[in-house]
């Protein structure tokens, strides 16, 4: 099982907004995640800055491929670009992996 964390900021004061929107987000993007092997996944909030986290079941490189190629999470990037800032990686078009420097099991 891979691991992959991504970072992105809320812009400010659309905190609530962020929180409101996953807390109905769509069962079609559920479904997109299950299919790209997703579990696991959290999000974090610190002030205007978000730290995500998942574990995948069929790779990294699968699962941004499928989130990548998706009419789905195109859809979903969109509707989220008013209360959100994220740079997607050039070569995916998925968040950007952060860089694992410790893990205690």
């Amino acid at each position: 099982m891979e691991k992959y964390a991504w970072k992105a900021k809320i812009i400010d004061g659309k905190q609530d907004e962020y929180k409101l929107r996953h807390d109905k987000i769509w069962q079609e993007m559920k479904d997109v995640l299950r299919s790209a092997g997703i579990k696991n996944y959290s999000i974090w909030l610190c002030g205007t800055d978000l730290f995500g986290y998942y574990e995948c079941d069929k790779g990294i490189d699968f699962a941004a491929s499928v989130q990548n190629n998706s009419p789905v999470v195109a859809k979903w990037n969109e509707y989220m670009r008013d209360v959100m800032i994220m740079e997607p990686d050039p070569v995916t078009g998925a968040q950007p992996l952060l860089t694992k420097v410790f893990e205690f099991n």
